[in-house]
């Protein structure tokens, strides 16, 4: 981790903050740059502060099991880490990772309270935050539930291409390996492996190391099926 500077107007609070406001946000803030890899914060840790991503990409996971995690989400610039912890239990209940290089701004639990006391238009802007976030937490629940587990896996494609979008050579911009698929998928290296191997023989997809280029979306959607998952 290091410190860096930033420029203020760029992430999701300065850009909802009254123009005053940003004054504080400079005094008070703390910019943090990750290397990819590296853990932002873990479960269990005690919340101090919340994190607002300016570049980069995040996993967002918790552990399942011996030795396993769930990846609940993947976060991109623009998107806020850490808030899940703010409650009357102010302990981590998820663990953030860096997937590449990130920048964040960190702000303090007492200051961050403050801020949204003092502005309308930002705690506005978290409420839909925490709306959006509630109604996807609560689609990869149901997929999970009832979506057999080749169909989470093309899901899991089709969401990450959404997420990150593609680079100049088709490529879902943000390389992910595997194992993080699978733990987001909900299943097991092996079966991730075996499926994308399938895929890339039919031409649905191809592949480069960790990077996955999807060829035929059409086709990669008609493995989606929400019936009883046998994975």
């Amino acid at each position: 981790m290091q410190v860096s500077s930033c420029n203020i107007s760029d992430c999701f609070l300065c850009s909802s903050c009254l123009p005053e406001w940003k004054a504080l946000v400079e005094v008070k803030k703390t910019t943090l740059r990750f290397k990819k890899g590296e853990q932002i914060f873990s479960e269990g840790e005690k919340v101090t502060g919340i994190y607002f991503l300016y570049s980069g990409s995040v996993k967002v996971h918790k552990e399942w099991g011996e030795q396993k995690e769930l990846i609940i989400r993947f976060a991109k610039k623009g998107d806020i880490l850490g808030h899940r912890g703010m409650g009357s239990d102010p302990i981590y209940p998820i663990s953030a990772t860096a997937l590449e290089d990130v920048k964040l701004c960190f702000i303090e639990n007492a200051f961050w309270e403050a801020t949204m006391k003092s502005n309308h238009a930002l705690t506005h802007k978290l409420v839909q935050f925490y709306a959006v976030e509630l109604q996807q937490a609560e689609k990869r629940m149901r997929n999970l539930a009832l979506m057999e587990v080749n169909a989470r896996i093309a899901d899991a494609l089709l969401e990450m291409k959404e997420i990150w979008g593609i680079n100049s050579e088709g490529y879902i911009s943000v390389p992910v390996a595997r194992r993080d698929i699978a733990a987001y998928a909900g299943t097991i290296y092996e079966t991730v492996f075996k499926f994308l191997s399938e895929l890339t023989q039919k031409k649905i997809i191809a592949t480069s190391g960790k990077s996955i280029r999807i060829i035929d979306e059409e086709k990669l959607k008609q493995h989606i099926k929400t019936k009883k998952s046998v994975g």
